[in-house]
């Protein structure tokens, strides 16, 4: 029997006790209750015991439930934290290659406009020699014309007779 079903026994006898007429009191058997609450004595300090043992066990279910609650968020807070530093790697590493990639343009860009420029300038080069070449050559035309024309009329003359030599 625990102490709260000795505390019933003991209420229980009290109210059964017959009363005294014209008073409050009551007649009890003295030694049943005195028996009653010596047993409820010896019961209490082991209940009071098993009590404290339980409040004593609550706690420390408590603090290892608090300990791996802060356990459980450290590890979320370096979680966390390590994803950010993750992300920003990440953040920086795109923000690095977009960078690069414009560079790349940008150089790729002006290597085109050099190439263009030089490829110009060799073709105005080219031309320039082509429309000097093409000028000596209409020169070397024409001049082949002209000596065959006056080979022609060279040739023309030496067919006319000769004329006989006068005599003054």
């Amino acid at each position: 029997m625990d102490a709260l079903e000795r505390i019933d026994e003991i209420v229980a006898t009290v109210e059964s006790a017959r009363a005294m007429p014209m008073s409050r009191n009551c007649l009890i058997d003295r030694q049943e209750l005195i028996n009653a609450l010596e047993e409820l004595r010896n019961e209490v300090p082991s209940e009071l015991r098993r009590a404290a043992n339980l409040l004593v066990e609550r706690d420390k279910i408590l603090d290892a439930g608090k300990r791996e609650a802060d356990r459980i968020i450290a590890e979320g807070e370096q979680e966390h934290s390590r994803l950010v530093s993750v992300h920003e790697v990440v953040v920086s590493a795109e923000h690095e290659a977009n960078r690069m990639v414009t560079e790349a343009r940008e150089e790729a860009q002006r290597l085109r406009d050099e190439v263009d420029d030089y490829v110009d300038t060799a073709l105005a080069n080219f031309e320039q020699f082509l429309t000097k070449s093409l000028a000596s050559i209409e020169r070397g035309r024409d001049k082949m014309h002209a000596l065959r024309e006056i080979g022609a009329f060279s040739a023309s003359e030496e067919e006319l007779p000769e004329a006989e030599p006068q005599s003054f």
